[in-house]
């Protein structure tokens, strides 16, 4: 039987490399969508990628909202809102501020969220600070110019983030598989046709349409689904430091494949934000409040010795038709409780 501090190591890792490669599709999806803004714009690009990203989901999910208990379908409206939110914002902001200046500024949201849902004493403040010094030496947001608009838009953005952290990861808990995400990017898809959508509609190509689609699949149609299954593994606050890793991937990317040789103080931001990383993914795994079960992840069965109840992770086991997972004995083979906090 495996042991419940093993399992927890296991499930931190599990959700630090789901975490990554959302932050790698992330930059690669922002790297290919700048060939986009000659033809619609920033808020074209992200209205472009919404739309195609909710026709995909729609079509593979088939989600069934109604079915929805109404505090869940409110969460998962109001994370539609602030996905959308945190795209626009953000490409506003970069219109008017340096890069590196937006990406400390927005930063503030996922740090916020690690600072605020600490645990642990004092040890568990060393992550997120780890990944202030290292955004900072990363992005030099004391450099440049500054736009009070810039300033707001970069600073919501932050807000949506932190939104957006919080409520991916109580939608996934209560909503199965891909459908609480199905239902929140097609309301961010109609948030976004409100503000640019009737621009873009008229400028549209048959090359366009075709670059959107496979830009959506990048961001944010794989990225947001790797979000929503690590959100289950971790806590908000590791989740959140680890967020600081994407500044540390985009000077690699810049390295990779546009030439740009980084300073000596961007190294050290790397070094900071990676330090930063393993230690949240040491400590961040989520744990079952107020049960002395035996936790497994992956297709492990973990046995509870607390009422005699099995609870086994599988992703479509025991869900009902309104995608919450139900709870039965282990007697009936019974599965997770709702919200995952006891099947992971």
């Amino acid at each position: 039987m495996v042991s419940s501090t093993a399992a927890s190591r296991t499930s931190a890792r599990s959700g630090t490399l789901m975490a990554l490669g959302s932050m790698s599709c992330v930059q690669l999806g922002l790297a290919l969508s700048v060939h986009l803004f000659g033809a619609v714009g920033p808020l074209g690009a992200v209205w472009l990628r919404l739309a195609w990203a909710a026709v995909i989901l729609l079509a593979a999910v088939r989600p069934r909202p109604w079915r929805f208990r109404r505090p869940v379908l409110l969460a998962t409206v109001a994370l539609g809102i602030v996905t959308a939110g945190v795209t626009m914002l953000f490409m506003a902001a970069v219109a008017r501020l340096p890069l590196g200046t937006a990406s400390a500024l927005e930063f503030l949201g996922p740090l916020g969220v690690a600072v605020a849902r600490r645990g642990g004493g004092r040890r568990s403040l060393l992550w997120p600070g780890l990944a202030a010094a290292g955004v900072l030496l990363l992005t030099h947001p004391w450099q440049g110019s500054a736009s009070p608009a810039g300033i707001a838009c970069a600073l919501g953005a932050a807000i949506c983030w932190a939104a957006y952290i919080m409520l991916t990861q109580a939608v996934g808990d209560e909503v199965a598989g891909l459908q609480g995400l199905a239902v929140s990017i097609t309301v961010a898809a109609l948030a976004s046709t409100l503000v640019s959508g009737p621009a873009v509609i008229g400028v549209l190509t048959p090359r366009l349409l075709l670059a959107g689609f496979g830009l959506a699949m990048l961001l944010p149609v794989v990225p947001f689904s790797l979000e929503m299954y690590a959100l289950r593994r971790l806590t908000t606050s590791a989740f959140g430091t680890l967020m600081c890793l994407e500044p540390a991937l985009a000077v690699l990317a810049g390295f990779v494949l546009l030439g740009q040789v980084p300073r000596v103080w961007s190294l050290a931001g790397v070094a900071f934000v990676i330090a930063a990383g393993l230690g949240a993914q040491r400590y961040g795994a989520r744990t079952a409040p107020g049960t002395a079960a035996t936790q497994a992840d992956g297709d492990l069965a973990a046995e509870s010795i607390d009422r005699g109840w099995v609870f086994w992770p599988g992703e479509d086991a025991g869900a009902t038709e309104s995608g919450v997972p139900t709870m039965r004995s282990s007697h009936d083979h019974g599965v997770r409780l709702r919200g995952d906090r006891c099947g992971r």
